[in-house]
């Protein structure tokens, strides 16, 4: 059923308002949320500190569920104000706002899932829109594209590392014949991913000439391992920085952000842009 001018007019001032911060009424918006979300987690934390909360533990129930409440209420209101909220819904965003809603409810079936209302911090990504970041967000979304990129070929390094670990921690369990920690592969494998990542614990270390010979080639293939990823990764961001600048609004349909600066319609669902 085709919307009215007044539920469109409605709509675009409720969209204006929660999802747009260049407007007085937005930024005051998401200022107010800001502090609502911080607030709120400073209540969890101090909640979680024992002596607090035998004093204020009641206190703290009735402004958990506050917030809990207001934040249910403002992502209804996300939903009602664009054309397709499962759009929203699927989005990092959208998910992280789920994200933060679902420990208070699920505190009432189970005890002490209200500590993962710190989840709620995740939120305050919402600083780098509000207050015109806008080089940090398209900073985070060239390393989004560069990861994307990178994945499968870090993943074959990856695979690589642990067939390589594997190997060097079954000789490792040959050459120290089964003693100074090396009790099994298993224990080995683990030696040698600790060791090839410059982690270096010390609880299990090799005795024998032969041991300290294999220990040393694995110190030095995991700094030249360090530098693989790194390159690939380097490579990809370079050629993502090459993308154009990206739009700080909103999309009025799915309400999902980061549109090249000349978009006139939505990469992500094909509606308009305002």
């Amino acid at each position: 059923m085709a919307l009215t001018d007044t539920e469109k007019d409605w709509r675009f001032k409720l969209h204006e308002i929660i999802y747009e911060s260049n407007t007085r009424a937005g930024k005051a918006f998401d200022v107010g949320l800001l502090i609502a979300i911080f607030t709120s987690i400073i209540v969890v934390m101090l909640d979680s500190v024992e002596s607090i909360h035998q004093k204020y533990g009641h206190e703290f129930k009735y402004i958990e569920w506050g917030y809990t409440i207001l934040f249910t209420v403002e992502y209804i209101l996300r939903l009602v104000s664009i054309k397709r909220p499962i759009r929203y819904v699927l989005s990092p965003l959208g998910i992280i706002d789920l994200i933060a809603l679902i420990p208070s409810y699920l505190s009432i079936f189970f005890i002490g899932a209200q500590s993962l209302l710190v989840f709620r911090a995740l939120r305050l990504l919402r600083l780098f829109r509000i207050f015109k970041l806008t080089a940090f967000l398209t900073e985070i979304n060239f390393l989004t594209v560069a990861l994307k990129g990178s994945l499968r070929k870090i993943s074959i390094f990856l695979l690589t590392v642990l067939s390589l670990t594997v190997i060097l921690g079954s000789i490792m369990y040959l050459v120290e014949k089964r003693e100074n920690g090396f009790s099994n592969i298993p224990e080995s494998i683990y030696w040698a991913i600790v060791t090839i990542t410059t982690v270096g614990y010390g609880d299990i270390s090799p005795v024998t000439p032969i041991g300290k010979f294999v220990a040393s080639v694995v110190m030095l293939i995991g700094y030249a391992i360090i530098a693989v990823p790194t390159g690939i990764l380097t490579h990809d961001l370079a050629m993502a920085t090459k993308n154009k600048k990206e739009l700080p609004e909103a999309c009025p349909t799915c309400g999902r952000e980061g549109h090249e600066a000349d978009a006139t319609f939505c990469k992500f669902c094909g509606a308009a842009l305002l």
